[in-house]
């Protein structure tokens, strides 16, 4: 059974950092890579950052260059390190996997920016 697990998540003022991590058993990120995802209020779930299996990355327009996207495979950990947050990325974040078409979900961690 797949288990995907985020944690990380609280209340940060504009310019803070967050750090999220995405604990998985039942699939190996070292082989399915993680994708982070996140829903705003009225808004649809949107792709945040991706990394493959093999440590590809790729990255919505709107987190490049304050948001990074790795991966430990000994811990089968994601981690998706956001700096300078903007109130626009308050959203519940979810991992997932595969990072191509994931099939899998964590339950989400919210994320809200704001002073």
């Amino acid at each position: 059974q797949v288990q995907l697990v985020e944690s990380g998540g609280g209340l940060v003022q504009p310019g803070g950092s967050l750090r999220l991590s995405c604990a998985a058993s039942g699939i190996y990120f070292s082989l399915n890579g993680v994708g982070w995802y996140r829903q705003a209020p009225g808004k649809q779930r949107e792709l945040v950052a991706a990394i493959s299996s093999g440590g590809s990355t790729n990255y919505a327009d709107s987190v490049k260059g304050r948001f990074t996207i790795s991966k430990d495979n000994v811990k089968n950990t994601g981690y998706l390190q956001m700096n300078s947050l903007k109130p626009e990325d308050t959203a519940v974040y979810y991992c997932s996997a595969p990072f191509r078409n994931p099939r899998y979900w964590g339950q989400g961690t919210q994320v809200t920016v704001s002073s």
